[in-house]
């Protein structure tokens, strides 16, 4: 019986860390990369104004987990 209540508590602790690496994976910011400091765009279309312009955009809203990354 108690070797039927070790794999039982195996098995659970095995679930609950396959969850929790599922939720946590998706973790971080949508949309594009950003470039390195100083790195210059490869894509001549795209200027830095523009670039700049849209980070500007979009606010930057801190996520309770941002600080253990």
């Amino acid at each position: 019986m108690a070797l039927k209540d070790r794999r039982n508590l195996t098995r659970a602790a095995i679930a609950g860390v396959l969850i929790a690496g599922l939720a946590l994976s998706a973790c971080g910011r949508r949309g594009a990369l950003e470039p390195p400091p100083g790195a210059k765009a490869s894509d001549a279309s795209e200027s830095s104004d523009s670039v700049e312009a849209r980070q500007a955009a979009k606010p930057d809203r801190p996520f309770i987990l941002d600080g253990l990354l």
